[in-house]
């Protein structure tokens, strides 16, 4: 009788492990891990990448930094993108006047992305004007490619999506994006 007692109880317990490895694996699928690549990228006081992005626009060049220390897969993924070409093109889909523009969806409906969902990283970062955090859909595990760029300070944001970046240079540009607007390019470079 206790071999057979012993013998149910090893095998309830394997199988509730093989259903937590089932559910691991199936979320696994749904949002890539990307490997943080902090120790890549300097960073000044602020926490701000001394690399430099430039999204150039008909209006001109914004230039953004990055928050690798806050945000170090989507920082990651972002620069992949960015060097890939991805961007380079792509309209900014959604502009709302004193609250986001943006863009970053290949097919061009805010329903599109790169293909690669990313995981959360929320943080204690403030939405403030020209503040750059992924969009995503009530899954907060869901961002992808699509990006908003802040136009205003944005509080009910706070803690709620994954900021990434911030514009250093190009500010009153942001406000002239309307949406339809194209991303002419999108480069990285070194202060």
């Amino acid at each position: 009788m206790k071999t057979l007692l012993l013998l149910f109880v090893l095998t309830s317990l394997t199988s509730c492990f093989s259903s937590k490895d089932k559910s691991a694996a199936s979320n696994a699928s749904t949002t890539k891990d990307i490997t943080p690549i902090t120790s890549d990228i300097k960073v000044d006081d602020n926490g701000l990448s001394l690399t430099e992005a430039s999204l150039k626009t008909k209006y001109g060049n914004i230039i953004l930094k990055f928050y690798p220390l806050k945000a170090p897969s989507t920082t990651k993924r972002i620069m992949q993108l960015i060097k890939e070409g991805f961007y380079d093109g792509l309209m900014f889909h959604r502009v709302i006047p004193d609250f986001v523009a943006q863009g970053g969806d290949p097919a061009g409906t805010g329903m599109g992305g790169s293909g690669q969902k990313l995981k959360a990283e929320f943080n204690d970062l403030k939405h403030i004007e020209g503040t750059l955090a992924m969009a995503r859909s009530q899954d907060p595990n869901s961002a992808d490619s699509q990006f908003y760029i802040a136009l205003t300070r944005l509080p009910h944001l706070d803690n709620k999506y994954t900021i990434f970046a911030q514009v250093v240079k190009g500010m009153k540009l942001i406000h002239m994006l309307k949406k339809g607007d194209k991303i002419i390019s999108f480069t990285l470079h070194e202060e």
